[in-house]
């Protein structure tokens, strides 16, 4: 049955990835219309997220971003999908580094980098960054259920580089690779809801007392790693730009919890630069204290 819904699916995701931008474009505000006039995917989440994140807006300027937010996630989805066929030259168009040279510096220090992002603007398009890179790149990813949906998106991930590996599969991997002395870049989503069990610190985000992603920051400690962060901006529809900033040169000598809290602030700050392109429909706030 998965095998056939695979089947099923599979030609017509090709299809959109193969149109042209304006018709692309089209096909998400169709989209978008659907899921957000007539499903209402999520509503109740994305606005309690935003009276929670952005009390000092009115509740017609929080509507004005929820708006806008829809038509942002639904150009996310399918810009992933466009990632089965764009060619090289056309994402170097899209998606542009400003800054590589603190990559580079990071390179040079002989050590492998956790690279801290956050689900906004397009983290999925982050992986072209990979060809830039000297090391071996690593982004970390929740299996999917459907095994043949779940190879997919390996391979649209992969295309520019990346390897993929599971959440399980995280520690394992980075152990290997420093007994082996083998460099690598570890990409990390850090700033959605941690399962409560392993909830090993609380910080605010947007004054709210929740749950932080510690892992990062646990095993660049552990595996000595630097840290850097990656700052993603919505240039406009289908353009975005790379701007990376150190987190740490070498976390082990800073006090546990201090780097993960730096990095929510340095995600808090992005989200209000431009609130609509940040994934509202996680329920970032569901854990109480």
């Amino acid at each position: 049955m998965q095998f056939l819904v695979y089947v099923l699916i599979y030609p017509l995701l090709w299809f959109i990835s193969i149109l042209p931008f304006p018709v692309f474009y089209f096909v998400s505000d169709c989209i978008c219309f659907f899921m957000y006039r007539i499903i209402g995917y999520r509503k109740k989440t994305v606005r309690k997220n935003l009276e929670l994140a952005l009390p000092h807006l009115s509740h017609s300027e929080r509507q004005i971003i929820e708006k806008k937010f829809y038509s942002h996630l639904c150009d996310l989805f399918l810009e992933m999908i466009k990632t089965l066929s764009i060619s090289e030259s056309e994402m170097d168009k899209r998606f542009v580094i400003r800054n590589l040279d603190v990559i580079k510096e990071a390179e040079a220090k002989g050590k492998s980098i956790a690279l801290l992002t956050s689900h906004y603007a397009s983290y999925e398009w982050s992986i072209s960054i990979n060809k830039h890179l000297a090391y071996d790149s690593f982004a970390i990813y929740k299996k999917i259920a459907n095994p043949h949906f779940d190879k997919l998106v390996k391979k649209i991930r992969a295309k520019f580089g990346a390897q993929l590996i599971t959440t399980k599969e995280t520690i394992p991997t980075i152990e290997e690779n420093y007994k082996n002395n083998k460099l690598g870049i570890y990409g990390f989503a850090s700033d959605q809801s941690p399962k409560i069990s392993r909830a090993f610190h609380w910080g605010n985000f947007f004054g709210e007392s929740t749950p932080l992603q510690t892992g990062a920051e646990m095993l660049a400690k552990k595996f000595d790693m630097c840290m850097v962060f990656m700052h993603i901006r919505k240039v406009k529809r289908g353009f975005y730009e790379v701007e990376f900033e150190w987190l740490s040169e070498d976390p082990k000598t800073v006090p546990d919890f201090k780097i993960t809290e730096l990095f929510m602030k340095k995600v808090e700050n992005q989200i209000l630069e431009a609130p609509e392109f940040y994934l509202w429909t996680h329920k970032r706030w569901k854990h109480k204290r």
